[in-house]
This record gives structure tokens, sequence and C-alpha cells, in this order.
């Protein structure tokens, strides 16, 4: 698997999530079998390149290469200076923001609100492409499989933007009207696969090892993209890769393994943000880490009263010790936003489908 110059591990990526995939994260997940892994979204408003979160979000101190950084906005030539912005702070891939269905994002016409826009659509992805050739940097683009049911258009863009010179599209299975409620189909990802001759990557709803197989089988995709099932759950990347290679189902980490992983993601996540902000947003990494386990709901209640790392640090620790006095490992499938989704389905007939 390839990005224009730039030879991955493997197929199995981590999706640019907004307040998740910061470095440490992106880190983690390398570490535990992830191929490859995008920034959360970085503005394009020169006035906002100067802030705490921004320069944050371009700390690329460290990491794994490529360093890929996906890029918001709605002027073409805005963009075009976020993506020379970003390659000068060490961006090797630059991703186009095309799938966020935020409202506070779409309200200015960002993100998958420019699916609407095909005229701009394509105005950005040749700013961007044309501002990134000089730095021999690939560009990539991520998006939806339109704005609402009535108005898919995945299809068509993907060639424009194929033409235009973009090196790699993913398409999530859901329009934007659909957020992410119900499930996402991946009829649109195969017809996007078989149009066009870069790399396609198929998103949306990939919580197993066997809905990976699935997916990949059925859509012809060259890669897939983990989402919110990686929340609390980072090593599901190895599980991917082991099952892929394999056939077989690796056994859940041990507890212990868990409780130093989470532990040492924090000091990096605290490392980053500092204590005062470090605590406050470590509490969502802790929370999806425990979603499901026994006592779980009980000690986010009480870890969310914390204020401080040592405090956090020392709760998170002996919650894990008493963990591992019930058990070994992990139970099977914890962690994640997207437990409990169903198998490959395709919506417009509501009818499972198999991949052979």
């Amino acid at each position: 698997m390839n990005i224009g110059h730039h030879a991955l591990a493997n197929n199995l990526f981590v999706a640019p999530m907004a307040g998740v995939t910061d470095r440490p994260f992106r880190q983690l997940c390398k570490k535990l079998g992830a191929g490859y892994a995008v920034s959360e979204m970085v503005t394009s408003r020169p006035d906002l390149r100067d802030s705490l979160k921004t320069s944050r979000r371009a700390n690329h101190e460290g990491e794994v290469e490529p360093v890929a950084v996906q890029i918001a906005g709605t002027d073409a030539q805005m963009m075009a200076q976020a993506a020379a912005y970003n390659i000068d702070r060490g961006a090797q891939i630059i991703d186009i923001n095309m799938g966020c269905p935020a409202k506070k994002v779409c309200n200015k016409w960002a993100g998958s609100a420019l699916m609407q826009d095909e005229p701009l659509a394509l105005q950005i992805v040749e700013a961007v492409v044309a501002a990134c050739a000089p730095h021999n940097v690939p560009v990539t683009l991520k998006m939806r499989t339109g704005w609402s049911a009535s108005h898919k258009n995945a299809l068509a863009l993907a060639r424009a933007f194929e033409s235009a010179g973009v090196q790699m599209i993913t398409v999530h299975g859901r329009t934007r009207e659909q957020g992410y409620k119900g499930l996402a189909e991946y009829d649109t990802v195969a017809a996007v696969k078989a149009a066009i001759r870069i790399p396609v990557v198929a998103n949306g709803d990939i919580n197993t090892p066997e809905k990976a197989r699935d997916v990949l089988a059925f859509t012809g995709a060259d890669a897939v993209m983990i989402g919110r099932a990686a929340q609390g759950r980072p090593w599901i990347f190895r599980e991917l890769a082991h099952f892929l290679a394999t056939g077989t189902v690796l056994a859940p980490p041990l507890v212990a393994e868990v409780r130093r992983l989470l532990l040492d993601h924090l000091l990096d996540h605290y490392t980053l943000y500092g204590e005062v902000t470090g605590v406050r947003t470590a509490r969502k990494h802790i929370g999806w880490y425990v979603r499901g386990l026994p006592e779980g709901e009980a000690f986010r209640a009480e870890m969310n009263l914390l204020d401080s790392c040592e405090a956090q640090l020392a709760a998170v620790g002996q919650f894990f010790d008493g963990l591992g006095d019930r058990m070994d490992r992990m139970p099977a499938g914890m962690g994640g936003e997207e437990d409990g989704l169903e198998p490959v389905v395709n919506n417009d007939n509501n009818k499972e489908r198999t991949a052979a």
C-alpha cells in the first residue's frame, strides 16, 4: 500500500477525528498495528494559526512517518496556503476534509458541505494539489457518499478529484444528512473503487476483524479506515492485521498490558496538553477504555471529578489492578464507540450483503 511515494506498513488506517486523533493517540495506534494515521483537522484560517489548539495539532515531534495532516476550509487559496504552512511544519501528506458532518463545520460550508458545491470543491482540490506539487507532497481526500440520500455524488466527484491530481480517496459510507446514524453502505465505495485507478479507502462501521475482511472483499477497496471503533480500543489494528493475515482471531490483550498502554498514553497526553487541559481532555479517553467493563461506569463518574495528573494516574492504575484480580484478559471486543454495529448492509434495500 502506497500513497504517492510513501510506502505504508499495511492497509489499516486511523481515521481523523477532531478532539481524538492527536499525536499521542496516533502514535499509540501506529504502535499497535495501524499502518497510517491522519491528524485531526487543522483549520485553514490564517488568523487561527497561532492559537494553542492549532499549534498542538501541528505538533509532529517524534511522530512515525509518514506525517499526514488534514486541512479544512472553504477558500481555495486559503486552503493552498494552509497546505504550504503545514508542509513547512513537517506534513508529508495533505488530506482535504470533505467528510466532516458537524454543524459548526458545515454551517461554514466546509467539510461535507463542500460536496454540495462541486465547482468550489474541485477548485479547492486543484489549488491544494498545485501548492503541494513543488514539495512532492501527495494530496488525499476524505468525503462522504453525498449530502443526502437524494444527492449522492461521490462517484462524480471522485472522478474529478482523480483527474485533478488527488492520489487517494477515502469514502465514508454515509451521507452528511445521516451524520453517524443508521448503517454505513458500501455500494457507493465499491462503485468509486471500480471507477478510478488511485487507491480507495472504505470507512464507516468497521469494528471487527470479520467486518474489515467483508468490507474489503465486497468493495474491492485498497484499505479500511477505522474511527470510533478505535476509541478506547487502539489494539483493534493488530487484531485486524492478525485476522487478515491468518484467518484466526487474536486473543484479547492482557489486562496488565492495557493498564500499561493507558498509563503510557496518559503520560504522553499530559506532556502535550499540560496538566489542566490534559486532565480534562484525558477523561474521554479513559471513559472509552473502561466502557462496558465491570464497575466501569462507576469508576468513570468518580474519575471525572479528579483534577490532577497524579490523581488520575493513580485511579486508573488502581482500577486496572482490581480488574486484573478478576480476569487475566480484557473481554473480547470491549472498548470502542462502534461495538454492536451490524454486519455489511446495503441501506438501499436493507438486506444483508455477503462478501465472498
